[in-house]
């Protein structure tokens, strides 16, 4: 595989691993805002949300990436 198809399908991952975290995180703080929680809890759940979300995903990226190897 050639190098410039290596970097477009890294950054394509992480852009995608981004846009999922991203989207985790603001669905576990409207959420929270739905549930009566207040602002600051609601952006504590949205941080750990992204956090979880983006470690799973990293994690996953990195297993897929050795099994291609």
């Amino acid at each position: 595989m050639s190098l410039e198809a290596v970097v477009v399908l890294v950054v394509v991952t992480v852009a995608l691993v981004l846009l999922i975290a991203l989207s985790c995180a603001v669905g576990a703080a409207l959420l929270a805002r739905r549930a009566g929680a207040s602002r600051p809890a609601a952006c504590t759940r949205a941080g750990v949300a992204f956090g979880a979300t983006l470690t799973l995903l990293a994690l996953l990226t990195s297993t897929v990436a050795e099994l291609l190897r």
